[in-house]
């Protein structure tokens, strides 16, 4: 049971803290189909933050904001679990994409243009950026998931072989270096986009104004970031 004080701490953590699920339910957001309802996952990341509010204790040493950032995002990744949220032919309309730039970069000896790869998948360029734009959520996941702090680990239903552990290679300096390596050979402003979005964590649309294009246009460059760091590191 509650005390009056405790009831109050709990109340307004909740407070002060929600306008942290909309920023990070827009910042996930960007990442996912536009079937994707923003309300589901803002919906899920309060419960996560409730749920925050009302385990949280100051005398573990952690700061709340730490706990409930981890509890918000938890939620809401699960909410996305429940989902396909990512149609059977995005999938494969992101192979093709995958292959197409695998190609080209082995002929070329460079990172190909974007006119170059809608010629390659025999689309026109409005085409090609169409399914890059729809193309946003691939492959979500969080190094959040190799977590252990339930029984029902993501990983370890869906990656069962112990042999070929995922979190191994993440935490391989040689795979850290592989991806530093694949980030510098990025166009320019696909470098800088994926800085502001990763290292400032702005999002899309505060992007869009540093570059002076539109909001669906950062969508497209960071779907094609994405599929280039995809092919430069598919052995990993």
């Amino acid at each position: 049971m509650y005390t009056a004080a405790g009831k109050t701490d709990v109340e307004s953590r909740i407070k002060e803290f929600a306008p942290l699920v909309r920023k990070m339910a827009y910042h996930l957001a960007t990442r996912l189909p536009a079937s994707v309802q923003i309300d589901d996952i803002i919906q899920a990341g309060l419960i996560g933050l409730m749920d925050a509010a009302n385990r949280f204790e100051e005398s573990q040493g952690n700061r709340f904001e730490t706990y409930a950032t981890q509890r918000i995002r938890g939620a809401m990744i699960d909410e996305l679990r429940q989902n396909d949220w990512l149609p059977r032919s995005l999938r494969r309309s992101l192979r093709q994409i995958d292959k197409a730039m695998h190609t080209l970069e082995q002929r070329l000896g460079r990172a190909p243009a974007e006119s170059e790869i809608a010629r390659e998948l025999g689309v026109s360029l409005s085409e090609y950026q169409t399914q890059l734009q729809e193309a946003k959520g691939h492959q979500l996941l969080h190094l959040d998931d190799f977590g252990e702090d339930s029984g029902d680990d993501f990983l370890e239903r869906h990656h069962p072989d112990e042999r070929d552990d995922p979190l191994a290679r993440l935490s391989d300096s040689r795979f850290r270096q592989a991806l530093i390596d694949a980030i510098e050979l990025l166009p320019e402003r696909e470098k800088l986009l994926m800085s502001l979005y990763y290292e400032e964590e702005m999002n899309f649309k505060e992007i869009a104004a540093v570059l002076e294009v539109s909001e669906s246009r950062i969508c497209q460059l960071h779907s094609q970031a994405v599929a280039r760091l995809r092919t430069k590191l598919k052995n990993w």
